[in-house]
């Protein structure tokens, strides 16, 4: 009986142990996520400036005869 607590209790440490490291892989992802997502804004603001840059030089250039 005593065995079977010790192994009991073995596997709660285990288990505990597995939380506490998905925990901190969490959080570790989230934070990449919102970086990810920030980075994401950044480059659609950029495109989204360049379309514009390019639509206007696009406008400029004479058309076709």
């Amino acid at each position: 009986m005593h065995a079977e607590l010790d192994a009991l209790e073995e596997k709660i440490r285990q288990v505990a142990a597995l939380c506490h490291t998905l925990r901190q892989e969490n959080v570790t992802l989230r934070q990449q996520l919102v970086t990810a997502q920030q980075d994401t804004k950044q480059l659609t603001a950029r495109l989204d400036a360049a379309k514009e840059r390019l639509q206007a030089l696009l406008d400029k250039l004479p058309e076709d005869a």
